[in-house]
């Protein structure tokens, strides 16, 4: 990515940079298993990428799931949730489910853009919203949905070298998946293909497409 975009987070440059070629393309759980693109209607839903501004550099806000959830349990995730009719779109999808999910207060997130919509094996099209987080944060996980609040240096996440192939058995097949670890932290599948299109779209130069 440009030259220290990551360690020093400037919120109009990510949004320019995340608008620059705004696109409806997908990615997803079948661009590294092709194939295995769901049959059918997909369920609409929304992420909150949260970019927070840390004194000490820019970190990304993340979740672990609790273990009894149908959909990815115990997974590392973004805040985020299905969309509901008349729901406002994917920013209100996004900003409300992190309100619900982590009790973060809307008046501290700005929203910045969005990435590609990003299909998963379960049969959602989720659209990541990028949003600069702004300090304090005083959240509260859900106990039923989220088990522990924690964040990413920006850094770290933006490094190409800490983005890994690896495999996993999924839906009665071998699938491969993108994982970045970071400490004791697995973040794999789709919110791993979200980190690493967030940074496509930052690195990419201005007259290309992400």
């Amino acid at each position: 990515m440009p030259e220290n975009a990551a360690s020093h987070f400037d919120p109009d440059t990510f949004h320019r940079r995340l608008n620059a070629h705004p696109s409806e393309d997908e990615r997803g759980d079948h661009d590294l298993n092709p194939g295995t693109r769901p049959d059918g209607a997909l369920r609409p839903a929304a992420v909150l990428v949260g970019v927070v501004a840390r004194d000490g550099g820019p970190t990304v806000l993340l979740t672990r799931r609790t273990d009894h959830l149908e959909h990815h349990p115990g997974q590392i995730s973004f805040p985020g949730g299905h969309a509901e009719d008349g729901g406002g779109g994917a920013e209100a999808t996004a900003l409300r489910e992190a309100r619900e999910e982590i009790g973060l207060d809307g008046e501290r997130a700005r929203v910045l853009g969005r990435l590609s919509p990003y299909v998963t094996r379960t049969g959602f099209r989720v659209t990541p919203v990028v949003a600069a987080l702004t300090p304090p944060l005083e959240l509260t996980p859900d106990p039923h949905e989220v088990a522990e609040i924690f964040e990413v240096p920006l850094d770290h996440l933006m490094d190409p070298a800490n983005h890994r192939l690896g495999t996993r058995r999924a839906g009665g097949a071998e699938r491969t998946f993108y994982a970045i670890a970071y400490r004791d932290y697995d973040i794999w599948g789709a919110t791993a293909g979200m980190i690493v299109d967030l940074h496509r779209a930052l690195s990419a130069p201005p007259h290309e497409t992400t």
